[in-house]
């Protein structure tokens, strides 16, 4: 069509949000105020990301609260964002925790409370060694030494485990999501930090199959770097709570209406990284 750019526009679909599979937990605190925003906003802004399933359904690769809030409030479609999760240039990363004014005595008592938690001290050095080899699930560094967390080779019963870690340091202290894994580096950017929780890097055939089993990843752990990320859509909230017509029919409306914008000059491409400071 004359007037659109010669760059391809991201994959937008309207699907069924019961054919939506989270590969992680949502978060509670968000899920539900969320639903009220989209209800006051009138419009979806950021669409979830998803990568399509064998079995017809899509795993949810980034905003497990958002496909959340659609089932909290009764919408029977949603628009998202597919993806190719075989593209080499969407990669897959991991958010480490740094935890905030919490004493290594503290983690180390909620940890006892976790009956199926193997749990070992080693340097700080070794034990991301042994996390590298994938013989521990997660390295809880608390400076002098290092804390080895496992719970055996069944990949379900390490991911329970995990979620258990997880929420017993969750509810009980605020924490940043950070990419390094060094302790030091976390104390540098953020004062007041006692320790950091490493997580090993997942491979995607790991991600896709906790999905297709049912479990989940604690929130915050996974991140996935989009290449022609979607943001700012803001499709009417009234088109996907409608019942009178199927996903098809309107995702035939949203491609329009997508040229619509294009044309008008609406639309916008940035190729270099970029910095947002109103989220």
């Amino acid at each position: 069509m004359p007037g659109l750019p010669d760059f391809e526009l991201p994959d937008l679909r309207f699907v069924e949000v019961e054919r939506l599979v989270p590969h992680e937990q949502h978060d509670e605190q968000r899920s539900q105020p969320l639903v009220a925003v989209m209800r006051s906003d009138g419009v979806l802004r950021n669409p979830p990301v998803v990568a399509p399933l064998e079995d017809g359904r899509f795993v949810v690769l980034d905003g497990a609260n958002r496909s959340t809030a659609a089932k909290l409030a009764g919408l029977p479609h949603l628009v998202v964002q597919v993806v190719d999760y075989h593209d080499p240039d969407l990669r897959l990363s991991i958010w480490n925790h740094a935890l905030l004014s919490f004493p290594s005595g503290a983690i180390e008592e909620l940890l006892d409370e976790l009956p199926e938690l193997v749990r070992d001290t080693d340097d700080p050095v070794h034990a991301r060694a042994v996390l590298a080899r994938r013989d521990a699930f997660a390295v809880i560094d608390i400076g002098d030494r290092a804390l080895t967390l496992d719970a055996g080779s069944d990949l379900e019963q390490r991911n329970r485990v995990l979620n258990h870690v997880v929420d017993s340091y969750r509810n009980r202290t605020s924490y940043h999501r950070v990419i390094t894994e060094s302790l030091a580096e976390a104390q540098q950017h953020f004062p007041g930090v006692t320790a950091l929780v490493v997580f090993p890097h997942f491979q995607r055939a790991e991600i896709l199959e906790l999905a297709q089993c049912g479990a989940r990843l604690p929130a915050g752990i996974t991140r996935h770097v989009i290449p022609w990320r979607a943001l700012r859509i803001n499709v009417p909230l009234e088109r996907m709570a409608d019942r009178t017509e199927d996903a098809a029919t309107k995702t035939a409306w949203l491609q329009g209406w997508l040229k619509e914008k294009v044309l008008a000059r609406k639309v916008r491409f940035y190729e270099e990284s970029t910095v947002l400071f109103d989220e």
